[in-house]
């Protein structure tokens, strides 16, 4: 069968138009994607959190994922992708009829003028029922990511308010500007999966959202130790891997680019990580897990903005500074500033992700490659490490991330201070106290039944399953396991 045989229209559900291996890949990519969120990054935050902020935690993001998901098809999608209503902006529409879903997946806006004469459009081989799940995965994991600034203290209600209000207020303008035929999209501004619409806007508004909201208690704030770091390892290595469908589906296509944006984005996680291990042990004499993790997430939003773009080479570059300079932010100057100290940021998201985001963007204005930039882009263009045009398009790089960090700032800053009329911001002093149990009536770790009170003959440390007192043994010393009679 040769190639034109093989694209032919058999079917009404296989239409000429269609790449079988484009849609399959995508529709991959999307679950790939979806699984950093559900379940990896809701494993991460019950985990990596206080013991008594796990289901309030993972509850956020569960909540997050499921909310974006119904404002995207009702009218978040066409707000990011859809017809212009302003140069940053789309006209909000519903993404639910047949025809629109199965029709061939389009970006109408992203309509630009080659070199030539030309025009060219952005029209993928699938129907347009991927793309618009695939976006809806990368709209969803900024509502989760931007969670991690304000866990362990912001009122529940306030939170399933705030979702979709940022979603369509704050996320789609920056969608929409830099992916969806905006102005900074068609001015060449590189974004190539996310360095600024995803991770600079949602560690900027994490920030936002953190100072309005206010911290946590003093008790959590100084003491905040991961309740399970081998759960917290299980949610950091679906985000990892996960992370091949982010930045390898970011091309809508099954093709040379997204190998290479495979390949970079997992060389600049593992040099990332490497890196901030390695200052760790430098600085505190010993390596860190929770650092570890940090360091993986750092290189892996670093590459986000460039992967399809650099070489190999510079992959290993970005992941070395990705490694470093968040680590500086984190380590050394969030403890000299007045500012980072007083807004009481959970998970440090500014730092691992706007600080790499930023970092990233701007690296990908130094080192994009030309050739790579031919593939993929809508304007042609190159890092200024390649000279020419290069030093304009660092330039275009850091007045793009001027925008995005000024709208989120804004627009966090009216959305919360919108909800704060109708709800309180911050949990009330009694339930930021016990915690689980006060807001949401259930618990991560229930060892016995519910109403039952320490008994030492059922519950103490040296006691069988049936009750009896057992010899503790000599060969245990530390940390003991709970023997749980069911």
């Amino acid at each position: 069968m040769n190639a034109s045989t093989a694209y032919e229209q058999v079917s009404p559900v296989v239409p000429s138009w269609l790449n079988k291996g484009d849609n399959a890949w995508q529709m991959t990519a999307s679950t790939l994607v979806a699984l950093q969120s559900m379940p990896g990054l809701v494993i991460l935050y019950a985990s990596i959190v206080k013991k008594k902020w796990a289901v309030n935690s993972a509850f956020m993001a569960l909540y997050a994922f499921a909310a974006v998901l119904i404002c995207w098809v009702l009218l978040g999608y066409r707000m990011a992708f859809g017809d212009e209503l302003l140069p940053f902006w789309g006209k909000g529409a519903p993404a639910l009829g047949q025809k629109y879903l199965i029709s061939r997946a389009r970006v109408p806006e992203s309509t630009h003028t080659l070199e030539d004469g030309t025009t060219e459009t952005v029209e993928p081989w699938y129907p347009m029922a991927s793309l618009v799940y695939f976006q809806f995965t990368f709209a969803a994991i900024t509502l989760i990511l931007l969670a991690g600034s304000v866990l362990g203290r912001m009122n529940i209600k306030a939170w399933m308010a705030f979702v979709p209000l940022w979603l369509i207020f704050s996320y789609t303008v920056g969608a929409f500007s830099l992916w969806g035929g905006g102005f900074l999209y068609h001015w060449g501004v590189i974004d190539y999966s996310g360095g600024y619409v995803i991770h600079l806007s949602s560690g900027i508004a994490g920030l936002t959202a953190a100072y309005w909201v206010g911290p946590r208690l003093k008790s959590d704030r100084e003491r905040f130790p991961p309740n399970n770091v081998l759960l917290m390892l299980a949610g950091a290595g679906l985000l990892w891997m996960g992370w091949s469908g982010f930045n390898g589906g970011a091309p809508y296509a099954a093709n040379i680019d997204a190998s290479i944006a495979v390949l970079n984005t997992n060389v600049c996680a593992a040099t990332s990580l490497l890196v901030w291990t390695s200052l760790d042990v430098v600085y505190f004499g010993k390596p860190s897990v929770i650092g570890a993790v940090q360091g993986m997430m750092t290189g892996l939003v670093c590459i986000t903005p460039g992967a399809g773009l650099v070489q190999s080479w510079a992959a290993i570059v970005m992941g070395i500074l990705s490694g470093s300079i968040p680590w500086v932010s984190m380590m050394i100057l969030h403890k000299k500033s007045a500012l980072l100290q007083k807004v009481d940021d959970t998970l440090g998201v500014f730092h691992t992700h706007a600080v790499a985001g930023l970092l990233g963007g701007l690296l990908t204005g130094l080192l994009a490659e030309p050739q790579l930039c031919d593939l993929i882009l809508p304007v042609r263009t190159r890092g200024a490490f390649y000279g020419g045009s290069g030093g304009v398009q660092f330039l275009k790089q850091v007045v793009a991330a001027i925008f995005v960090i000024a709208w989120n700032v804004v627009s966090t800053t009216l959305i919360l201070l919108f909800i704060r009329l109708f709800i309180p911001l911050r949990m009330p002093e009694e339930q930021l106290v016990i915690g689980d149990d006060a807001v949401h009536g259930e618990e991560a770790y229930a060892l016995w039944g519910d109403g039952e009170k320490y008994d030492a003959t059922k519950h103490g440390r040296n006691t069988s399953l049936y009750g009896e007192v057992t010899a503790e043994s000599p060969y245990v010393n530390g940390a003991r396991g709970v023997t749980i009679n069911l």
